[in-house]
């Protein structure tokens, strides 16, 4: 018989090919204080649905995203999940290779998650709402 983990059942999540690939490679070479976020973007990765770039919903929450959520306390927050270098606290520009980074990754709104923060706890939340990441045109 299975265990059931005390963080519940984890929601589904999909990632774009292309940042599955990129992520995979971050997490792979994440220096040494880094390394249990990088396991727990690996663990993430695996197990996304991985779709190509032009069918990734636009509700999903991908690296450029805007995100907002609510935590167990009902506190609101919205950030805009990000890549390690373009991580800005003051922009609320959060990197994908932070806790809340990882929760974040791939969600939907409606989706809730329980995630381990640096301080040891395990923490709660629900995202509410994407914004979706405008790209740059080619031309």
């Amino acid at each position: 018989m299975e265990m059931i983990s005390t963080h519940g059942t984890k929601p589904s999540i999909i990632v774009r090919q292309t940042e599955h690939s990129r992520l995979i490679s971050l997490a792979m070479a994440a220096p040494g204080r880094d390394l249990d976020v990088a396991d727990e973007l690996l663990a993430e990765l695996e197990r996304a649905a991985v779709v190509d770039d032009n069918s990734f919903p636009t509700e999903a929450v991908g690296i450029g995203s805007t995100v907002s959520y609510e935590t167990e306390n009902g506190q609101a927050r919205t950030v805009t999940l990000c890549f390690p270098n373009e991580a800005d606290i003051e922009r609320s520009m959060v990197s994908v290779m932070t806790p809340i980074g990882v929760a974040l990754l791939g969600l939907s709104p409606g989706q809730s998650i329980n995630w381990n923060g640096r301080d040891g706890h395990v923490h709660r939340l629900t995202v509410t709402f994407v914004e979706p990441h405008v790209a740059s045109s080619d031309a």
